[in-house]
């Protein structure tokens, strides 16, 4: 099947290549699909693409006009296709539903232990020949109240980790897991007792009409001051703009974010020769308590591998004419 890849990065090329094993004809492109740019899928039946690429529905009706009939995203979210347009075109759309939710927990703890314990400060001083430990006091994690906003596959290995630590763990969401009730003692609540109890707020739910701007000025003006705050899921859950006043209220004490409301067309790539435009991030950055990281929470090996395979799979699917089980609808279900 011919296939036009956008948005592809040279960390993943080596394994779509490898799970492919030459059974389908990929055109790997760097370029972000676009109302420009999709025209390059011209002569393919199926595209690929990934979190920064456009999907939305003008894009949507020229993929259908050049001849695509199947999308193959290559993560889980899927909150950048108009799948509603995608219906109506009558183009498949799949999802690699899930690749690795510890990669994406484990990089949530490296947020917050690097944000606690400074490491980021305490590194550059060290390559200074600083050695003094003046403002480098953390907080022990054991004994720490944590909200876990989302216990699905990633939020849950967010508790079992958590739990490990000796925190006491809060947590919201439409479904309660009873196994993390009974393994590891998790107490359910609303989002408002949540962000008033908890010392540590991190957010693993997806991005809806309903959660966008979750955590906004009225749930920051109920949490505690000094609260951390992570988040390794949509960067649309979180209003930036009333972030930076909790930030420069000190009512956030920590802020650590893998992504950010506007990060098409500026994560993934390199800036560091232009000047930035983004003035929300920019003022993000200057704050020695935030900590930024490119949207990289899933780059670890297993997660590629298992992204590249399952992408095959809806590939594979696709030409067979066979539900891979990884379709999603409007309704964003299979």
């Amino acid at each position: 099947m011919k296939t036009t890849i956008f948005s592809t990065h040279q960390f993943e090329e080596p394994y779509l290549s490898k799970a492919n094993n030459a059974k389908h004809e990929l055109k790997m492109l760097e370029t972000r699909l676009t109302k420009e740019t999709a025209i390059l899928a011209k002569g393919s039946i199926t595209v690929s693409i990934f979190t920064g690429d456009d999907a939305s529905a003008e894009v949507l009706k020229q993929l259908s006009v050049f001849g695509i009939k199947n999308i193959a995203l290559r993560s889980a979210g899927f909150n950048h296709v108009d799948l509603e347009q995608a219906a109506k075109l009558g183009i498949k759309v799949a999802r690699v539903p899930a690749y690795s939710p510890y990669a994406i927990a484990e990089h949530a703890i490296a947020l917050i232990l690097a944000l606690n314990r400074k490491l980021i400060k305490a590194n550059n001083r060290v390559h200074e020949q600083n050695f003094s430990l003046n403002g480098l006091t953390g907080f022990d994690l054991n004994g720490k109240t944590v909200g876990i906003i989302g216990t699905g596959k990633i939020g849950a290995v967010m508790v079992k980790i958590l739990h490990g630590f000796g925190c006491r763990i809060l947590a919201q969401d439409i479904v309660e897991d009873k196994n993390l009730i009974h393994l590891y003692g998790v107490q359910y609540t609303d989002c408002e007792t949540l962000c008033k109890q908890s010392d540590i707020i991190s957010l693993h739910l997806p991005l809806t009409p309903s959660s966008k701007y979750l955590i906004n000025k009225h749930p920051i003006s109920l949490m505690k001051h000094g609260v951390m705050l992570i988040n390794t899921s949509r960067g649309g859950l979180i209003d930036t703009k009333a972030v930076i006043e909790g930030l420069k209220t000190k009512k956030i004490g920590y802020f650590g974010i893998d992504v950010y409301e506007e990060e098409e067309g500026l994560f993934f790539e390199d800036h560091s020769e232009d000047i930035l435009q983004d003035d929300v991030i920019a003022r993000l950055m200057t704050f020695n308590n935030v900590l930024i990281t490119s949207h990289q929470a899933f780059l670890t090996e297993t997660a590629l591998t298992n992204i590249a395979e399952t992408t095959i799979y809806n590939l594979d699917c696709f030409e067979k004419q066979i539900n891979s089980g990884n379709e999603v609808n409007i309704n964003g279900s299979k």
